[in-house]
């Protein structure tokens, strides 16, 4: 009873919206790359080098600006040759995907010992953070004031990227050449689209919204880097993307889904559950949701095969009668 008492309180409603919000740009851009039909696994890596990006650029020169420069500059080059790789050098994006990865985990804890001398964190870097947004308008509203008041800027810049992912899929040129080129790369280029650009375009605004992800885990989740930081992030807003079939409101809510399953994670702790339990509980939310994605791509495959049976059965019954 104590454990569902604190479940149904503000802060818990608080912190799944602050461990939604990194998940939620991740999701945005896999929604992107969905649409222009690219696996892109890389997001692990671009999260990792923004973040660090964003605490070594901050604390060089004491400018949240040069921060978030230089973590867009580490976060897109990523996406730069992921894109470059699948593209033009007809690299399996799988492979080329776990390297950078692997890039990832790595170059950053080589580059935070070159910086600050440390394998593990930049507690001794003095990084700035992004600021928190005091909602005071709505300060007089019952719980919701609450809930949002005291958000990172983060928070509120991720809600207006989800519409204006929707706007730019669903309401653009661009979207419409993007969803054209995942749909039927043949039909496209046949209308005049060049491919391979559009793609390598989608991933660059892939790789500059998941980069703000990064900046948020280490200029605003907490206020540093530490190594391996993003803890499966990437992975879980591609599993967002996949189980809202890259439709980004969809995908939010998955995304949002998965920030509960990880503040509840969390919660756990203060029941003395082992701290192994707080960090498996968002990826079983995540294999049961592709589970259920499975199970219903299994349904409606066979409801078409039973439906093409039964036209094919009527179209004989139909010759047969001619015939006679």
């Amino acid at each position: 009873m104590e454990y569902l008492r604190l479940i149904f309180t503000s802060d818990f409603l608080n912190s799944i919206i602050r461990m939604s919000t990194p998940v939620l740009f991740v999701a945005m851009a896999a929604c992107i790359s969905r649409q222009a039909n690219v696996l892109c696994i890389a997001f692990e890596g671009i999260l990792l080098f923004s973040a660090l990006g964003g605490v070594v650029g901050s604390a060089l020169t004491q400018s949240l600006w040069a921060g978030i420069l230089l973590g867009l500059a580490m976060g897109i080059s990523l996406a730069v040759g992921f894109a470059y790789f699948v593209m033009y050098m007809d690299t399996k994006p799988m492979l080329i995907g776990l390297a950078l990865n692997t890039l990832g985990k790595s170059g950053t804890i080589l580059i935070l010992l070159m910086v600050c001398g440390s394998k593990g964190n930049s507690t001794s870097m003095p990084s700035l953070t992004f600021p928190t947004v005091e909602a005071k308008f709505l300060a007089g509203i019952p719980v919701l004031g609450k809930v949002l008041s005291g958000q990172n800027i983060l928070t509120w810049v991720v809600i207006l990227v989800v519409v204006l992912t929707t706007l730019l899929i669903y309401k653009t040129p661009f979207g419409l050449r993007v969803r054209a080129v995942g749909e039927d790369p043949g039909a496209a280029e046949s209308a005049g689209i060049n491919v391979k650009r559009t793609k390598f375009i989608a991933l660059l605004i892939a790789g500059f919204l998941c980069s703000f992800g990064g900046m948020f885990l280490s200029m605003a989740y907490v206020p540093y880097f530490t190594a391996n930081m993003s803890a499966g992030r990437g992975f879980v807003g591609i599993a967002a993307s996949h189980l809202g079939m890259g439709n980004p409101v969809a995908a939010t809510i998955w995304a949002v889904v998965f920030g509960s399953a990880d503040a509840l994670g969390n919660l756990a702790q203060s029941f003395d559950l082992p701290s192994q339990f707080a960090q498996m509980t968002p990826y079983i939310v995540t294999l049961a949701g592709l589970c259920y994605l499975g199970l219903g791509s299994n349904r409606k495959g066979k409801i078409k095969k039973a439906l093409a049976r039964a036209e094919h059965l009527a179209h004989a019954e139909t010759e047969k009668e001619k015939d006679s």
